[in-house]
């Protein structure tokens, strides 16, 4: 039986490493970056862009480090002479043919082809002949160009649709320096996961068509955050525009990429995921505090609370509180949820507390990362609502309405029209005599109701979720909430506070310690060890 490590010397440095290991992985141990292009550490070894050549004593030429797998006593340069040497010339072949698009290319500024001509490069050009040309903005998906041009064939994507989203609607065709990328006869690259090819592809060749022109990277800035778009919670990049720029129409977040979890997601996000970004900023935001009652009124957070707590305490006390339903969003941070629980169970005595909404029929599980639950927080929900609610379904707090036995209900950033219907959401709200929304954004739930409160999405706010697998992550604010929003959490404090009940914490660090305290399910966790967890913004892992 061999040996569980080998060691080996890299650049003059004794590095010890799982037997197995690639060359470049244990080069990465001791920080050290080989330049290449087709070694995706998620992906089968191609060795096709001959790159990550590197010089091994008693090798007779130089090897690919992607392929090479570290042995006992190997004496691996980086940095020789003849490694830079044979880098250098596979830099120039690589660049033959590639178009001179970097003013006009998205790629630019974290193209792969630049960052290595300025370390590794830097030659005179001995090309004589004319490029050979090939398709240009060619659409081959739904979200992806491609530029055939611009490809190294370093065989990434391919590589990717064959082991990753298993859809093979990629392929190389021809021969020489005739070969191209391209869909195989009668596909398009329309799969659930097809953004993930932009991702990877180390130049220019395929760039998304939703981000396409919008904006030069360098006037990005960068956040981790996680995705609400599911009960997965993969962990993403949030680029966003360090001021506004009149071509990108105002909006502040560019786009989500990836961020790498071995345990959650891994390198990858679904198409979903990514392009949820767009309904942060869209035209349906909720801006203001206000009050439809026909009078177009739109009072400040100080008197619509006051009017809202007004209403509240006089319907309560002609009907009841048991006439009273709260429903929540599954997607709320853990410390948002508990704040409900103490304003609306410990304080109001709400025991009708609703969050489960069965799947849609085309809601369902895949192999890779999609859940059917198209909520952030569900398993949160559970331990922080479950053991206190009467009416864990929405649908029993619905038939309720129908009834006649519940005549006021407070909705916490929830749109019901999509599962039971807009014609039955507002015909039911309009039979209710008391009625308050509090959530980001214009629907048809929120405008059948009286009072509007508007709070932040996940990107203006920080705090905690819970994935399907009990899995705690902590999420950072990324930019300030638009026009009047708050984060819900400041929402519920002014809410308790107009009500004159027991103070809410707006401070999520606070909160999460006093329901770490109560629930089993987070006891032992810290808030600032979950923010440490906090994994360090990084480009795409290459």
């Amino acid at each position: 039986m061999g040996s569980a490590t080998v060691k080996l010397t890299i650049d003059g440095r004794e590095v010890e490493v799982p037997s197995g290991t690639r060359v470049i992985e244990a080069a990465k141990k001791l920080g050290i970056e080989i330049p290449h292009y087709c070694y995706h550490p998620a992906l089968s070894i191609a060795g096709s862009c001959r790159m990550c050549l590197v010089e091994i004593e008693k090798f007779p030429k130089p090897a690919i480090s992607c392929h090479t797998v570290a042995a006992d006593g190997m004496v691996v340069h980086t940095d020789s002479g003849v490694a830079k040497q044979a880098r250098a010339a596979m830099l120039e072949f690589l660049l033959a043919n590639h178009p001179l698009d970097c003013p006009i290319c998205d790629q630019a500024g974290e193209c792969k082809l630049q960052q290595y001509y300025m370390t590794v490069g830097q030659y005179d050009s001995a090309l004589l002949d004319n490029k050979v040309k090939k398709s240009k903005a060619k659409i081959i998906g739904p979200h992806v160009m491609l530029d055939s041009e611009r490809c190294i064939l370093c065989s990434r994507c391919v590589r990717f649709t064959d082991e990753i989203s298993k859809s093979h609607e990629l392929g190389i065709f021809n021969r020489g320096d005739h070969s191209e990328l391209s869909n195989y006869p009668g596909m398009s690259l329309d799969n659930p996961y097809s953004g993930n090819v932009v991702d990877i592809c180390p130049v220019g060749a395929l760039t998304d068509r939703d981000f396409r022109f919008k904006v030069r990277v360098w006037y990005l800035d960068s956040a981790p955050s996680i995705c609400h778009g599911c009960a997965r919670g993969c962990n993403i990049r949030v680029d966003y525009l360090t001021r506004r720029l009149h071509h990108n129409d105002g909006k502040r977040i560019a786009r989500f990429k990836p961020r790498f979890n071995p345990e959650v997601n891994g390198h990858w996000i679904c198409d979903a995921g990514r392009y949820s970004y767009k309904t942060l900023e869209d035209e349906d935001r909720l801006y203001n505090p206000r009050v439809t009652d026909g009078n177009g009124d739109n009072p400040g957070w100080n008197a619509i609370t006051g009017r809202i707590a007004d209403a509240l305490s006089s319907h309560i006390s002609e009907y009841g509180v048991g006439s009273v339903a709260v429903i929540a969003s599954a997607s709320m941070t853990n410390e948002e949820m508990w704040a409900a629980r103490q304003l609306f169970y410990d304080g109001l005595k709400i025991e009708k507390i609703a969050w489960r909404i069965p799947p849609g029929p085309d809601d369902i599980d895949d192999d890779l990362l999609i859940r059917a639950d198209k909520n952030a927080n569900t398993f949160g929900a559970e331990q922080i609502f479950g053991p206190m609610t009467h009416a864990a379904d929405v649908q029993q707090v619905l038939d309720k309405i129908a009834e006649g036995k519940i005549k006021a209900w407070i909705v916490l950033d929830r749109d019901l029209s999509p599962a039971f219907g807009e014609e039955k959401i507002r015909k039911l709200t309009g039979g209710l005599k008391f009625s308050l929304y509090a959530g980001s954004h214009l629907h048809a739930t929120s405008r059948s109701c009286r009072f509007l409160l508007p709070t932040a999405v996940f990107t203006e706010k920080e705090g905690t979720i819970t994935n399907f697998s009990g899995r705690v992550q902590y999420f950072p604010l990324v930019v300030p909430p638009l026009g009047d929003a708050l984060p819900m959490l400041e929402a519920l404090s002014r809410l308790s506070a107009a009500l004159k009940l027991e103070p809410i914490s707006t401070d999520p660090g606070a909160v999460f310690t006093a329901l770490a305290g109560d629930i089993a399910h987070f006891k032992g966790t810290s808030y600032a060890e979950l923010i440490k967890r906090w994994a360090p913004i990084s480009k795409i892992p290459s």
